[in-house]
């Protein structure tokens, strides 16, 4: 995170607030998106990879510790977007599970398949390999079978809090700046999130705290 590539463009953040014809300050710094700059820089996207990695393992342990309910009943996964840290793990600890990991073919080359865990190269945002548990947001056309929905959406990730711990709310904070900074997108709060599912057809949703500013959030065709 201190690396001057993704430092810089917090510099350009008034700049690029003033003009409509940049993408956000990443691109008004360098040029180009942050994904499309990883594709192109090895080093900053072995290390990108490698703090997505150290971040999974840590909410790995905590989901499989404490939540191997919500694995229960499944045959299949697809873990969408990164190097497969957590599909592994869950892989390991569920031997019964066909787990893919799809990314980006930058991200999975020259990573071997092994056992019960694959990996495949694609875009997640043209398709998503049929599984009963996609870990991403736009998915449920992927959790259908003969067409039927028969699994579910899990996804990790930030849900932004108004109030209790400040602590808690400031970090939830930075993490949205980081996210309009770098990427041009924000962290929702659990009325955006509800929001989110229902437009995408989904019918109800479990949200649950696990592990700091992190929830578990189970989602139902």
């Amino acid at each position: 995170m201190f690396d001057p590539i993704l430092t810089k463009p917090w510099y350009h953040l008034a700049l690029w607030l003033q003009n409509d014809n940049d993408v956000n300050a990443f691109a008004r710094k360098h040029g180009t998106t942050f994904w499309e700059y990883l594709s192109h820089e090895p080093k900053l996207n072995h290390s990108f990879n490698d703090a997505m990695a150290s971040d999974s393992q840590l909410i790995s342990r905590v989901l499989i510790d404490n939540h191997k309910n919500v694995f229960e009943g499944l045959s299949s996964l697809v873990d969408v977007g990164g190097v497969g840290t957590l599909a592994k793990a869950v892989a390991d600890a569920f031997p019964h599970l066909d787990c893919v990991v799809f990314d980006l073919p930058h991200v999975v080359a020259d990573i071997q398949c092994k056992n019960n865990l694959k990996y495949v190269a694609g875009n997640m945002f043209d398709e998503i390999p049929p599984a009963n548990v996609v870990i991403l947001k736009r998915c449920k056309e992927a959790i259908k079978k003969n067409g039927k929905s028969t699994g579910k959406l899990i996804i990790i990730d930030v849900v932004m809090k108004d109030k209790g711990d400040e602590k808690l709310i400031e970090t939830h904070l930075f993490f949205d700046m980081l996210m309009m900074a770098l990427v041009t997108r924000k962290e929702r709060n659990e009325e955006e999130w509800a929001k989110l599912f229902s437009d995408a057809g989904f019918s109800a949703y479990k949200l649950l705290p696990i592990l700091g500013v992190r929830s578990l959030i189970e989602v139902y065709p």
